[in-house]
This record gives C-alpha cells, structure tokens and sequence, in this order.
C-alpha cells in the first residue's frame, strides 16, 4: 500500500459494514503516519485501477497487528482476502514475528467467520481494554 491508495481504501472502508474508523487514526495523516512505520506489511489488491481489498498491518518487534482489512463485495469470494493475510503473516515472518492479533467487533458476524476461517482464533480469557488519549480522535 502506498499514500497514494488511500482514497479509494478510505471509500471501501466506509462502505464496509462492520469497519470501526477512528477520525484521527485513519485520517490521510493518520494513515500516512502508520505506512511511514510499516510500509512492508501493508497491502493492496487493485482489478486494473478499482482497489478490490486492502489490509494494514503492523508491529512492535513482537506482535503483528492487523487492521482494516476488507475486500470490496464485488471481488468477495476469489481469495482475495486469503491472499492479503497471506502476504500479511509472510512479511511479519520476514521480520521475525511469530505471532498475529486482531480486533473484530463481536457484531460483525461476516468478519468474524472470515479470521476464524483463516486460523484467528477467538480468545475468551482475555479482557480487550482501550483508552483515548486524544479526545478528538473520535
């Protein structure tokens, strides 16, 4: 993914039921930002120029994180999401990362069968916890 796809990964992801953006994390900026830092695991899937699925991906020397992923419904069930993930744990391995986390909204039963059926398993002993340190990053 570069700076440039960022558009048209904006509009699939607001048109993806389910995707929880944040206003200041997934602005140009806030992208921006995340590629500068991980450029090599990030990806895109473009049908000659109609981007059909993304996924971001980071880490902190430790722990890969996967954020974002969709594919737009019109490229759905060609195993364009297997091969976003794909290349995603590939280029964590590449960088000595031996393990993958993600978040998906309990609701977002779509999302859900996707990870689960890429191997995600669902933590139960476990308590997610967050906090906003910028208030505006709604």
């Amino acid at each position: 993914m570069t700076d440039n796809d960022y558009d048209d990964a904006y509009a699939l992801w607001t048109s993806t039921p389910g995707m929880g953006l944040r206003s200041l994390d997934d602005s140009r900026e806030g992208i921006g930002t995340f590629l500068s830092r991980n450029r090599r695991t990030c990806f895109v899937c473009r049908e000659q120029d109609r981007l059909a699925g993304i996924i971001l991906c980071g880490h902190d020397g430790r722990r890969g994180y996967i954020y974002h992923a969709a594919v737009h419904p019109d490229y759905r069930r060609r195993g364009i999401g297997s091969e976003l993930v794909r290349l995603t744990l590939e280029a964590l391995q590449k960088e000595g990362i031996k393990k993958a986390a993600l978040v998906v909204f309990a609701s977002n039963e779509q999302g859900n069968q996707f990870w689960e059926s890429q191997g995600f398993i669902q933590r139960e002993d476990l308590c997610y916890r967050n906090r906003t340190i910028d208030v505006n990053n709604q």
